[in-house]
Order: structure tokens, then C-alpha cells, then sequence
């Protein structure tokens, strides 16, 4: 059977998240599946450095950013021509013209549940347009593939629930943690690079507004009436300094809150290494998730988790995270200063981490995700004698 994965999204900038779990997928299946053959669609960078060794797998070039028309109306045909048996979206951006057998991970439903005007650049009649088409491709892929692939029960329930949908149509093949890499030797001089004071609490990922970072400006400015310029304690927010991070930073500045926050921006991974390491606890306030992969990321290091009692956290962190409600300014206040004056506390929760972690793997989801392919691989050579059956009794 030859398999195609829309791997746009492999390598480069976007290698975290979505990218992070199409990478392991393919890398994974490449060293699981000797059998069948694939063809892996990729934009220019990961195509020029190509690194998979199994011969069974073809990278294709395929340089249409997601969410576009490009990708619309090219992609259907890119695929065509590469005659797949069955095609994977490791995301819900589908092409509305694409109805061959496929199949799509979608990892969460935020664009449904989280529709503001604050979430976009875009003008208000820009965004309300774009909207409308995603939540129409989200709804083409949900209804139409022939299995729905997602990252935690709490989002197979959500997808099911939304779309009215059978839970026998969603699989649910759960992420996993990277391993950790060396931390670099002269700590001292990152420290005074960014400017860090410890104890801090650190975050990883955007600061798009469900992941609700305007939560920790308001518990900097309860902070700053009791301690003026002298914080208990630092937030460091890691990264890439877009729109989004711009907006927080500004409203930091507009606040004098500029004791309080570090904004490093795109940190390298033995840097990042290093902050995970030099971090009191993690936090992690967001308002919904799929599954949640930075704090699991956090324990890997052995970094106490502080996180808001939503979504899926509670299912994949855990007893090894410390909750607090999300709006709660005071229980967010609260739950730090317990950890940090308990040391006792913080070596349980780094060591209930190092276990939660273990429950996770990408080799498993890889081989679940090969399972389902194989499942699929039988039915579609039972259509087809079918097919040639009832063709050759016309």
C-alpha cells in the first residue's frame, strides 16, 4: 500500500508542536514499517535535508503553506499524482476538494471554542472570512475521513461531542516528551545574559490568548503592590517574539512590570535545556488544550509543574502537576509560594514527573497510528475485489 503524509509541517520553524508530532510520526514509521511504501509531502527545507534512511520513503515537494488556497488547490492534485491508497493529514487542514480515503489527526478544536479577534493580526472582516473557511475545512476533514485520529480521551469526547460523531470513529494515540539534552557549562554567564533572578517560574510555547498569559500579568501586579520592585520570584516567558509576544511585553512595559518578566525569545535547545533545569517550577496557565505536551516536556527535565486545572491536563500530567483555577489570581499566587518554600514538595513532584512521563512514548503512537493504517490497508483490498467482483458479473 503506498501511505501519504502531508509533512508540511516537518522541520524548520514549526518543528514544535504539530511539527514536532509529524516529525516523530514519520521518523518513527520509517524505522517500524518495512513494508510499505510512502510518499512524505514537504516544503522546501526539510526536502533539501532529507534525513530518513528507510528507501520506502519518497519526500515530495509540496511548497504550499497551510492554510492557503494554494494549498486548497494544489495539494489535491499534488496528491493525485503521487496515486496514494490513503493519505494522512497530521492536521485538520484538509483540502475541501480532497475525498480519497484519508485519514486526519486533529489535535484539539480551539479555532471552535476559542473565536476572538484577539487570536489574528488580521482585520475583523479578514479574520471572520478566515474563520468561517477554517471551521468549514475543520468540519470537511471531521465528517468525511475514515478515521479521525487525536491526542487525548478529553479531545476524542470534544470531537465526538461537536460533530456528533460515533466514539468508535476516534482513535486517540497520545504524544510524548522529548528527551533532554546536555545543559551548557557556564550557567553563570545565561543567567546574567538574560538577565534572570532566581527563583523563577518558566514558560515555554506561544502566547496566543487561550494559553492565557495575561493571567500572570495580573498576579504580577498583585505582587508588585506587597514587594514594589523587588519580586518574590521571576516569570520567564520563552518565545519567538512575534505579534502575539509583542502585545504582552507592551502591556508588561504600560504596567512597570519589568522586574517581574523575562522575555527571552526563540531560545536553542541546549539554552532551553539550561532554563529548564535553573527553573523553580513550570507554569503552564492555559485555558484548553489537546493534549499539553510543554509541561510533560518540563518534568522531563525535572522541573516541578504548576497547572491550570483544565481540558486534558488533569489526563495527561496527572498527580504530577500541582493544579490551580485558571482565573484564580490568588490560588495561582498561593500554589507558588507553597512549592517554593517546600522543598520536601518539589523533590515528590519532580520525581511523580520523571514516572508521568514514562507512560508516554512517540514509538508507541507510531506503531498505533501503523496499526491503523493496516486496518485500513484490508479494507480498501476488500473494496476492491468487490469492485473487480462485481465489474466481472456485470
Amino acid at each position: 500500500m503506498r501511505i501519504g503524509i502531508d509533512a508540511r509541517f516537518f522541520g524548520g520553524e514549526q518543528s514544535k508542536g504539530l511539527g514536532r508530532y509529524t516529525q516523530k510520526l514519520v521518523e518513527y514509521l520509517s524505522l517500524y514499517d518495512q513494508t510499505n511504501s510512502y510518499t512524505i509531502f514537504v516544503q522546501s527545507e526539510a526536502y533539501q535535508h532529507w534525513s530518513i534512511k528507510n528507501k520506502n520513503f519518497t519526500p515530495v515537494l509540496a511548497p504550499y503553506h497551510w492554510y492557503t488556497i494554494a494549498e486548497q488547490i494544489h495539494m489535491p492534485r499534488l496528491i493525485k499524482k503521487a496515486q496514494v491508497d490513503l493519505m494522512h493529514f497530521p492536521h485538520f487542514n484538509v483540502p475541501l476538494f480532497y475525498n480519497d480515503p484519508f485519514i486526519v489527526t486533529i489535535h484539539d478544536l480551539i479555532i471552535l471554542h476559542f473565536p476572538t479577534e484577539r487570536a489574528t493580526t488580521l482585520g475583523p472582516w479578514l479574520y471572520k472570512i478566515k474563520h468561517w473557511a477554517g471551521k468549514k475545512v475543520l468540519r470537511h476533514a471531521a465528517l468525511k475521513a475514515r478515521k479521525i485520529i487525536t491526542v487525548s480521551e478529553f479531545s476524542k469526547k470534544d470531537i465526538a461531542n461537536f460533530f456528533h460523531l460515533p466514539l468508535t470513529s476516534i482513535m486517540v494515540t497520545y504524544e510524548a516528551a522529548e528527551k533532554t539534552t546536555a545543559s551548557p557549562k557556564n550557567e553563570t554567564q545565561l543567567l546574567k545574559q538574560y538577565h534572570l533572578i532566581k527563583p523563577y517560574l518558566l514558560y515555554v510555547g506561544n502566547a496566543y490568548p487561550h494559553k492565557n498569559l495575561e493571567k500572570l500579568l495580573a498576579v504580577a501586579i498583585v505582587l508588585q503592590k506587597k514587594y514594589r520592585e523587588n519580586p518574590p520570584w521571576q516569570i520567564v516567558l520563552v518565545g519567538k517574539m512575534d505579534y502575539f509576544y509583542e502585545r504582552l511585553r507592551n502591556k508588561v512595559i504600560e504596567n512597570h512590570l519589568e522586574n517581574y518578566f523575562v522575555f527571552p525569545g526563540f531560545v536553542e535547545d541546549t539554552q532551553l535545556s539550561f532554563l529548564y533545569h535553573q527553573a523553580a517550577a513550570y507554569i503552564f496557565p492555559s485555558l484548553y488544550e489537546g493534549f499539553g505536551l510543554p509541561p510533560l516536556e518540563a518534568m522531563s527535565y525535572g522541573t516541578p509543574v504548576l497547572a491550570a486545572h483544565t481540558s486534558c491536563l488533569p489526563e495527561v500530567l496527572g498527580k504530577a502537576a500541582i493544579y490551580f483555577e485558571p482565573n484564580d489570581v490568588s490560588g495561582i499566587i498561593k500554589v507558588v509560594s507553597v512549592l517554593l518554600s517546600d522543598e520536601r514538595l518539589r523533590k515528590n513532584q519532580r520525581e511523580l514527573g520523571f514516572a508521568q512521563i514514562q507512560k508516554y512514548s512517540w514509538e508507541t503512537m507510531a506503531k498505533q497510528t501503523f496499526l491503523l493504517y493496516e486496518k485500513h490497508k484490508k479494507k480498501l483490498s476488500t473494496n476492491s475485489h468487490q469492485e473487480k467482483f462485481n465489474s466481472a458479473t456485470d
